[in-house]
């Protein structure tokens, strides 16, 4: 599919004709996924396919896999077993080098893992320039482009420490996006800001989902995964447990432990994003 990078073109406001491709190869297709870490088997054969323009929020306690899943997906981890397919490419197979992965997939962390003494426009032009072969000229005016579209045209020249922590990550996804990447991960994007600053990076998000990528975002944010997402995915213990709609998942869970772990974290302190102003929808 065409994705829109030309120049006063806006990847997060114009739509990409990406639809739900429900008889082709889906975009992304793990099958029976496992990973350990000292003899702890934190995925349990994990089988999961998403549709290219398809956004699915995966939701679950801490300690269910939710983060290794994610970083298995990026080869920031190596798999036990299984394979992980990614527009058609197994990356799981050892022929491809981290390259290949990072023109297939962006994924934003919890940090923003920004380089400090870098000025922001450098910050997003170095791997276009180093790994995609872009001219520098051309990557500066790309970057720009993409500051713009996250609201920080004016910030190309600071350094990261000159900036919030709701301005770093939304930084951290321009970058992701000057790569050109097919699927974007984001693992709790938002769980190392400030309350009022949580707001602006989802707007960033929804604005991405609504343009047709292909989004899988680990996340606490209910307001967000019910009011974006295309489908829920809950994890528990090294395994998905269910998988469905928004407003099915949400509301009415067909599973005793994802109604518990729901319960619990509408009961918290803060309702764990469970209204939806903190973003404007």
């Amino acid at each position: 599919m065409k994705r829109i990078y030309a120049k006063g073109k806006s990847i997060l406001d114009e739509g990409v004709n990406c639809g739900k491709t429900s008889g082709l190869p889906k975009i992304i297709s793990i099958k029976g996924l496992r990973k350990s870490f000292d003899g702890n088997e934190v995925l349990k054969g994990i089988d999961l396919e998403i549709d290219e323009g398809e956004v699915v929020s995966v939701i679950g306690p801490s300690g269910s896999g939710k983060s290794t899943l994610a970083r298995c997906m990026c080869r920031l981890e190596k798999i036990d077993g299984g394979t992980v397919t990614l527009s058609g490419v197994e990356i799981t197979s050892g022929v491809h080098d981290n390259g290949d992965i990072a023109r297939l997939v962006g994924m934003i962390f919890q940090q923003f893992n920004l380089y400090p003494h870098l000025t922001v426009l450098r910050n997003i032009t170095l791997s276009p320039v180093h790994v995609l072969g872009i001219p520098p000229g051309e990557a500066r005016e790309q970057a720009r482009e993409l500051l713009a579209q996250v609201g920080l045209e004016d910030k190309a020249d600071a350094r990261p420490g000159q900036l919030s922590g709701g301005q770093q990550q939304r930084v951290a996804i321009a970058r992701a996006l000057a790569m050109k990447p097919r699927i974007m991960l984001f693992d709790e994007p938002t769980s190392a800001l400030d309350p009022e600053l949580v707001g602006e990076v989802l707007e960033v998000m929804a604005r991405l989902a609504r343009s047709g990528m292909t989004m899988m975002v680990i996340t606490h944010e209910m307001g967000f995964a019910r009011e974006v997402s295309d489908r829920v995915v809950f994890m528990d213990d090294g395994n998905i447990v269910e998988s469905s709609a928004p407003a099915e998942l949400l509301a009415n869970p067909s599973q005793a432990r994802t109604r518990q772990f729901l319960q619990r974290l509408l009961a918290g302190p803060g309702k764990a994003g469970s209204g939806v102003s903190a973003y404007g929808f």
